[in-house]
Formats: C-alpha cells, structure tokens, sequence
C-alpha cells in the first residue's frame, strides 16, 4: 500500500468554483503548492493543474471543482512522500445563499498545530464541528483556539463589521487562510486581529467566506441576532467577482 493519503491523511485539496483561468484560481493554485511543498509531496506545475481541470470539465463553467494532491511512497508513517497521484472532482453546483445561523463549537482547536494551516484531506475535525451544529439546529459553527480566541468555521472564514472597521482572526490563532478572504484582507482593507469571543457579540454586522458562497451574511450566533447590511455584502461580493472573471 503506496497510498499514504489514504494511509494517513497525507495529502492536500483545493475546492474551487471553476469559472476558468482567473486569477482567483491562481491564488488555490499557489496554497495548493505551499501546502505541498510544506509536507514535501511533489506537486503539478501551473499549466499541468490548469490543464487537469479543464480536461475534467470539458469546456463547462460554473462548477464546484475539487482537485485532490494524494501522496505516495513507503507505508511506514514518517516516511517522506516519493510521488503523487491527482483525483479531480467535478459536479454541478447551486450555493444556498441564504443567510446563516452559527453555533459556538465545544471542540477546540490548537494554534500551534501546523496541520491547520494548510487545507488536508485529514478533514475529520471540521467534519466534527459542521455535525455538532447540525445537531443543535445551526448551518455552521464558530472554533475557538486554546486562548479562547475565533478562528473560523468548519468550512469558512469570518468577517465581523466593527464600527467602521472590517475585522478578521489574525492567522497565528490556527485558521486556513482563504483564497477568498485573501481577496478582501488585499482590496477591502480587512484587518487581521486576535478576536475573543466578546468581539462576536458586539458586532454590527457578521459574514463569512469561502471560495464556494463568496461572502455571506450571519444572521445568528447561537441567540443573538444580526441585521444583514446588504451594501456591505454587495460591496464584498463585488471584490471578490472581479477577481473571478477571466
């Protein structure tokens, strides 16, 4: 068994709503490497990446796109990764754009873990977090770190609206920084903070981003209720559209 991705979770992905050759889709692309140079799996050049995913999609647009960098090599654990092998999702996609209800997760995550920073097929604890929402009636839930701090969400991250001020959790509390959030820390002048709890509650406004939804509004965090400030979402979502066109 050469398959150390499956053996162990070895492996990377990216998860992108395919519209073609844009730059949004350089920017999974360049995570997509970093990650794979960080656990040391070979990895596609950008032409190769780019050409799989089209060959996959068949001239299609429009599509949820999920490009797996599986490793292989020696089954013992800690051997290094000698190669690897590439499985690319492809199906029709129809986001629920609708406002969403958050819950605050009882499981936590630690900061200094560096699996976290990088977006792996050992998904088991996001998977955990998005259940226990589920359960408790919510689309999604908030992680805190050990320091009580806001990370994100089991498959996003968070933009809380702070007086005038556009506020994010810094990335050394132990997030996955997103392509998408990128797009607004580079055009909107998002600003990178350690975030309590506290900071939730005395919001203005709540969204959350990915690369499937774009920007979304949160009307509830566990009992408390938020107005949707449309102008800041369509201001948000505009940034994220121009970089998503070819």
């Amino acid at each position: 068994m050469r398959n150390r991705t499956l053996l162990y979770g070895e492996g990377v992905f990216e998860t992108i709503l395919w519209k073609g050759r844009t730059k949004k889709l350089y920017r999974h692309y360049e995570r997509l490497k970093n990650s794979a140079q960080f656990f040391h799996i070979p990895y596609p050049d950008f032409e190769s990446f780019c050409k799989k995913i089209e060959e996959k999609t068949e001239n299609r647009k429009n599509l949820y796109v999920k490009f797996c960098l599986f490793s292989k090599g020696k089954s013992i654990y800690h051997a290094y990764p000698e190669e690897q092998e590439t499985l690319i999702i492809v199906k029709n996609y129809k986001p629920d754009l609708s406002p969403k209800k958050l819950f605050i997760s009882n499981i936590r995550r630690h900061s200094k873990n560096p699996v976290i920073y990088h977006k792996t097929m050992n998904y088991l604890p996001n998977i955990l977090v998005k259940r226990e929402a589920i359960s408790s009636n919510f689309d999604d839930a908030i992680i805190l770190n050990e320091s009580d701090e806001i990370t994100e969400c089991s498959s996003s991250n968070i933009l809380i609206v702070k007086a005038d001020s556009l506020l994010t959790p810094a990335k050394e509390c132990g997030l996955l920084s997103g392509t998408t959030l990128q797009i607004l820390i580079d055009k909107a002048n998002v600003k990178e903070e350690r975030l309590k709890i506290e900071a939730i509650y005395t919001a203005r406004a709540i969204f959350i981003t990915n690369s499937l939804i774009g920007a979304l509004p949160v009307s509830q965090v566990m009992d408390k209720n938020y107005p949707i400030d449309n102008e800041i979402l369509t201001f948000l979502n505009s940034l994220i559209d121009e970089e998503t066109q070819q």
